[in-house]
């Protein structure tokens, strides 16, 4: 299990298990479960995908150990403001079944509330029950808002990566580089748009793998955190499975060249 050094010291498994739109209840808990037993170290839930408590099910019924496992949960847009981000904390946690979570972050830089939002979570911090704090979705100007305004830099900031949308998100992963926040990256796999593409297929067969695990590969190499996301337990191991290659510098420059701006969900680009 390869692991990245946050700004705070602390470790974060470099690929980690997404469950956005995993149905509430069994769906989630057993996903979870079998990523943790293929050897999955890293879980990113969130209060809006409503299945934080079968996260924190699955990781009970595991057999591992807390500390072993790091949990990663989201504050939703509805719930900004110092008073309500801590009580949705509080929510969060009770949903989970934890005593702290291993990072939380703001989803999205709701306008005018989110620099409220970001003092609530660094009051968090104080009590132990959260480790690390980071936000979601920040593009570079959100990114120099709070560096001028906050005395906690984020330790990470999660947002949509692909080699399709490499270049245009290249000012933010760099602000942050400058400011050693680490990268994750979400929909890695383009949510199945681009796996039929030709180039990953013909670069995957010089190693063995597939589409898929070309792109976590290619994001790994980058230096970034990888959230990707699968019920199913073939695909579930074979995203996991990305760790005996290596891609050359010359498929790597060929592809960073694929960007076309491909956002798959909302763009945080348009959020003043």
């Amino acid at each position: 299990m390869d692991t990245l050094t946050l700004r705070t010291k602390r470790r974060i498994p470099q690929v980690g298990l997404g469950v956005y739109k995993v149905q509430p209840g069994a769906d989630t808990k057993n996903t979870v479960l079998t990523a943790l037993e293929v050897g999955y170290r890293h879980i990113d839930t969130a209060s809006i995908y409503n299945n934080e408590a079968d996260v924190g099910e699955a990781i009970a019924a595991s057999g591992l150990d807390r500390s072993e496992v790091f949990v990663a949960t989201k504050l939703w847009n509805e719930d900004h403001g110092y008073d309500n981000a801590l009580r949705a904390f509080d929510r969060s946690l009770s949903q989970l079944g934890l005593h702290y979570v291993d990072l939380y972050m703001i989803h999205w830089p709701v306008p005018l509330l989110r620099l409220e939002t970001w003092r609530a979570l660094e009051r968090l911090t104080l009590d132990g029950r959260v480790r690390d704090i980071g936000v979601s979705n920040y593009m570079a100007v959100h990114i120099n808002e709070i560096l001028e305004y906050a005395p906690v830099v984020p330790a990470v900031n999660q947002i949509e990566m692909s080699p399709y949308l490499y270049r245009t998100r290249l000012d933010t992963v760099e602000r942050c580089r400058e400011h050693n926040i680490v990268i994750e990256a979400y929909s890695p796999l383009t949510k199945g748009r681009k796996l039929d593409d030709p180039i990953l297929a013909e670069i995957g067969r010089v190693h063995g793998k597939t589409p898929a695990q070309v792109l976590i590969r290619w994001a790994i190499q980058h230096g970034f955190v990888v959230i990707s996301k699968s019920v199913d337990p073939a695909r579930i191991y074979a995203n996991y499975d990305v760790f005996d290659f290596e891609l050359s510098a010359d498929h790597m420059d060929r592809l960073d060249s694929l960007d076309e701006g491909l956002v798959t969900g909302w763009d945080p680009a348009d959020v003043a």
